[in-house]
């Protein structure tokens, strides 16, 4: 019975992946694929390291937090899945000082390393609000991640990503280890509530939908070409409350959890999407999947738009194409945004 449903589980998150005390340890071999999430033991990393745990891709998890992640280790180490999990925190003060080991321990070997660490948006806080907080937070893991995985993959959910991909960029140009291929800003959130508020629209199944979204993963950088869909079709005035809706789609989350939260769930379940896509595209299966990338394809130094992943990474960024009228404009309103928050990250990192 118990077996059955998690066969059940399995097969169901895997469907949709297609679409689109120092340490507790229980290890296994060094030529596994290894995934790290830090910040493994919040609202977004609990679930998110549920998830991975169920990923038949996923040889070793382990979870890193300020506290809490040797429980979550535990935890998650009693479904019974191939994954073997570790669970970290920072190691504690001494004299002669030393590194934070607990980190290193949870990067040691990384392939992949996801990033949701970070404060929560609360009612009235928009992604800007968390700026000082979260960028000096990416700024140390980031650190950690050119010393102890500098070849690892870095999915960053933490917000707000339009800053925090460009701070973790400039961290690591500055340790010598940059490669754009292998930094990512997830943006498949966006993604999964434009294909939601497409299909509930159309009156399909939204896990048959795949909204192209481009741009940023903020408000009005925020752009699904709903043109793209097979078989869209809405009123100009419909066509723009599933697109602001897009955009502040957290707003909607944060009000309805009347301040106890933000989108954790949700969060969650798009970066397990991503994650799964990227160890999917390591292994040497080609994968296409929007992601907030180094970009030369605008004048904006980064930007999210689909791309192409493999084993060395983003292996190609492909262009969005002709845009319609209501897109272009959108397209037009959001690029000073877009260019103004990515300078704040990397005003921050080289300050």
């Amino acid at each position: 019975m118990f077996t059955s449903a998690r066969l059940i589980a399995q097969k169901a998150l895997l469907s949709n992946a297609d679409c689109f005390n120092h340490s507790v340890r229980f290890m296994s071999s060094s030529s596994s694929l290894k995934v790290a999430v830090l910040g493994a033991a919040g609202g977004i990393g609990q679930p998110l390291s549920m998830l991975l745990k169920l990923s038949p891709h996923v040889d070793e998890l382990s979870c890193y937090d300020i506290q809490g992640t040797p429980g979550v280790a535990a935890d998650l180490s009693h479904i019974p899945t191939k994954s073997q999990v570790s669970g970290f925190v920072p190691s504690p003060g001494s004299w002669p000082p030393r590194g934070n080991e607990g980190l290193g321990e949870a990067l040691a070997g990384a392939s992949v390393v996801v990033i949701p660490a970070g404060v929560p948006r609360k009612p009235g806080m928009t992604r800007d609000d968390l700026f000082n907080t979260n960028a000096s937070i990416v700024k140390q893991l980031v650190e950690g991640c050119a010393e102890y995985c500098p070849d690892a993959m870095l999915a960053i959910i933490s917000n707000p990503v339009n800053s925090t991909v460009p701070i973790a960029a400039e961290v690591l140009k500055a340790k010598g280890v940059y490669n754009p291929k292998k930094l990512c800003g997830v943006t498949t959130l966006d993604v999964i509530r434009a294909n939601t508020f497409v299909g509930n629209h159309m009156g399909v199944d939204p896990s048959t939908i795949d909204v192209t979204v481009i741009g940023g993963h903020a408000g009005i950088t925020i752009l699904p070409l709903f043109s793209r869909v097979p078989g869209f079709s809405a009123s100009p005035e419909a066509l723009e409350v599933m697109t602001v809706r897009t955009q502040f789609g957290g707003d909607e989350v944060v009000k309805a959890k009347a301040g106890s939260g933000s989108a954790t769930l949700s969060m969650a379940y798009a970066g397990y999407l991503f994650t799964e896509n990227v160890l999917k595209g390591l292994k040497g299966e080609k994968i296409t999947q929007c992601s907030f990338v180094e970009s030369s394809i605008t004048d904006s130094p980064f930007f999210a738009s689909p791309c192409e992943f493999g084993p060395s990474g983003v292996e190609k960024i492909l262009d969005f194409g002709e845009l319609t009228p209501y897109e272009k404009a959108w397209f037009d309103k959001m690029m000073p945004d877009l260019k103004t928050q990515i300078q704040k990250g990397v005003d921050f990192a080289t300050k």
